[in-house]
């Protein structure tokens, strides 16, 4: 296994941060909602509960259409390399969706929005995806 190096990026994430730090606090004064991306994404597919149809289309078509504006802006897509096995890939993807079920969010909602709002289950949620997070790159690091 090769032990890729991790670029350090201070401007972009910042700026990154500040961005989804933007549009969550947009997303709440414009509409009271919080910008949890798997609640948004789940909430697409009937049966439909309300009349934010449209307002979550265009929240998701924002996020597919990041990549777009970057190039546009730049002049090139970021930079996207992925390694490992596509099986342990796909296990991944489905440990990170149960867990968004179970969890009620990920990172978007309880992370940004919960801590945001000082709330203690989204503190709790936090420490614990950042915690199975680092345990499972350490693993995958030093003992994989």
């Amino acid at each position: 296994m090769v032990n890729a190096a991790t670029t350090f990026t201070p401007v972009a994430s910042l700026a990154g941060g500040a961005l989804i730090g933007a549009a969550a606090v947009m997303l709440m004064a414009v509409t009271g909602r919080v910008a949890g991306v798997s609640g948004i994404a789940m909430r697409l597919f009937p049966p439909y509960a309300d009349r934010e149809l449209a307002g979550r289309v265009v929240f998701v078509a924002g996020l597919v259409a990041a990549p777009a504006v970057v190039l546009v802006a730049t002049g090139r897509l970021p930079a996207l390399t992925i390694q490992g096995n596509p099986l342990i890939l796909v296990v991944a993807g489905f440990l990170a969706g149960f867990g968004s079920v179970w969890g009620n969010g990920r990172t978007s909602g309880h992370g940004v929005c919960g801590l945001a709002r000082l709330s203690l289950r989204s503190l709790v949620a936090t420490v614990s995806f950042m915690a199975a997070a680092m345990a499972t790159v350490f693993v995958a690091r030093h003992l994989g």
